[in-house]
């Protein structure tokens, strides 16, 4: 008896999304063309070190935070131009990011919407204002300690975190369907 290999497996949300949110979101935005679906692209996860930026156990601990989180190596950004006043020169590391697509994207979506939002203190949904004009969404995080992959000893560093969900769409409306549909929790009577 064959078994299934493990590399065909789906993540959840984007079994989901090519099953029942597409169809239904191409149906109930009356799109005619499959191809005008608002769809996720990418998701990019930013760590700027801004003072921090000299102090190599920050910069260890923020490439621990984002490796444990995404399972991907991060990215240094460095500095373009050199800043006399913030005491920056080109070339210096300021930040990190990861860029996560398609399976890997899914699961974080999928952990930070079921398991991580329901995690912060006074939580009361997440903000609609957080939207771009091109319809991509950011959330910040002023701690990691909400993330379970991390152990206490890992988050005594705090840092913050900014997360981008990067959406296809024509309309910053059309976003939010996608977002409701995935099961983002938005805050109550802001509309």
């Amino acid at each position: 008896m064959a078994t299934k290999p493990v590399a065909d497996l789906q993540p959840r949300l984007k079994v989901d999304y090519n099953k029942r949110l597409a169809p239904g979101l191409q149906k109930s935005l009356n799109l005619k063309n499959p191809h005008e679906v608002p769809r996720l692209e990418k998701i990019v996860l930013n760590i700027g070190l801004g003072k921090a930026k000299d102090d190599k156990k920050v910069m260890e601990t923020s490439k621990n935070t984002l490796r444990k989180i995404t399972g991907q190596q991060p990215n240094e950004t460095k500095a373009h131009k050199s800043i006399a006043g913030f005491k920056l020169r080109e070339g210096n590391v300021i930040g990190l990011k990861v860029t996560l697509r398609d399976a890997r994207m899914y699961e974080f979506l999928d952990r930070l919407i079921n398991i991580v939002l329901p995690r912060l203190r006074d939580f009361h949904g997440v903000s609609l204002t957080a939207f771009d004009k091109q319809g991509n969404y950011s959330i910040g995080f002023t701690d990691q300690s909400v993330f379970p992959e991390l152990s206490f000893e890992e988050t005594t560093t705090p840092h913050g975190l900014q997360v981008i969900l990067v959406i296809k769409c024509k309309e910053m409306q059309h976003a939010k369907a996608l977002l409701t549909g995935f099961g983002m929790p938005f805050e109550k009577g802001t509309e």
